[in-house]
């Protein structure tokens, strides 16, 4: 959805259309190798992010490509929160009251959409930084892991909040934190972790543009240019807030900027990614 809003968005910067090519396989990682083996005139464009370029980086034992160095950053896009929710009846209110009571209990538990999701991987960061060792419950995607959480079978679970949201505002769930630097639009009463306490936790997803490796400069600038432009067109910024998508500051937009991102990002994750054991073959 969000790769087609900015094809859409980008092509009346460059005159020409932007088609969409959504390839499945390997969690993106199929549509990723592509472009990483493409020739670097422009034609392919990567719109990649979290999933293939850092967790499936870290989770695959054999990646089919370096995220680093296989391609040409173009801009740093867009960012998305991932929220922390408990079941209804958990005890007390806020991230410090949910960090006592699951660091007590002997039984806590957490789902997912799936084995090195990003909801997975959220909650492991959380829990490596509360110092908690909760069971992991995975479930074949996001529906029956907020059924559970609804119908208090686990206790809590880490979602990108668009997704959230609906059973945040439903009341099924209790809202504890924000899992990114600085509050949602979408749920802004709802503080962050690190405004109740909990420093330095992020779990931000997050979109960029990339070009197969050696890439030309002016290929580079002119889609940087095109990419820019749609984000500081103003309906098209609300489009995507209305989508639970944060646009990133123009200082962060720079390809050399994206470049050291991803690098530290994938650094970031690979703590928790190689603790929890999961791998991909």
């Amino acid at each position: 959805m969000i790769a087609r809003l900015f094809a859409q968005q980008m092509s009346l910067s460059l005159g020409r259309q932007i088609i969409v090519d959504n390839v499945p396989g390997a969690g993106g990682m199929t549509g990723a190798n592509r472009v990483a083996n493409a020739p670097p005139d422009g034609y392919q464009i990567l719109f990649g992010g979290s999933g293939n370029l850092v967790f499936n980086q870290i989770l695959f034992k054999k990646p089919p490509f370096n995220a680093i160095t296989d391609f040409t950053p173009v801009a740093l896009l867009t960012e998305q929160s991932l929220v922390l929710m408990a079941r209804k009846d958990l005890p007390g209110t806020g991230l410090q009251d949910f960090i006592r009571h699951v660091r007590a209990s002997k039984t806590a538990s957490f789902g997912s959409s799936g084995a090195g999701s990003s909801t997975h991987l959220g909650c492991l960061m959380l829990n490596l930084a509360i110092g908690v060792d909760a069971t992991h419950v995975p479930y074949r995607g996001n529906g029956p892991a907020m059924q559970d959480l609804i119908g208090g079978r686990i206790d809590y679970y880490c979602d990108l909040i668009q997704t959230a949201l609906p059973q945040v505002q439903a009341g099924a769930v209790k809202p504890i934190a924000i899992l990114s630097p600085t509050r949602s639009p979408m749920l802004p009463d709802l503080p962050t972790a690190d405004e109740q306490g909990l420093t330095n936790l992020d779990t931000t997803n997050w979109y960029g543009l990339f070009l197969p490796k050696d890439s030309p400069s002016s290929i580079v600038q002119k889609l940087h240019l095109a990419a820019t432009a749609a984000l500081d067109t103003p309906s098209f910024r609300d489009r995507l807030h209305g989508h639970g998508v944060a646009v990133v500051a123009p200082e962060r937009r720079s390809p050399n900027y994206l470049a050291r991102f991803l690098n530290d990002d994938i650094a970031k994750w690979t703590v928790p990614i190689k603790g929890s054991g999961v791998t991909v073959d």
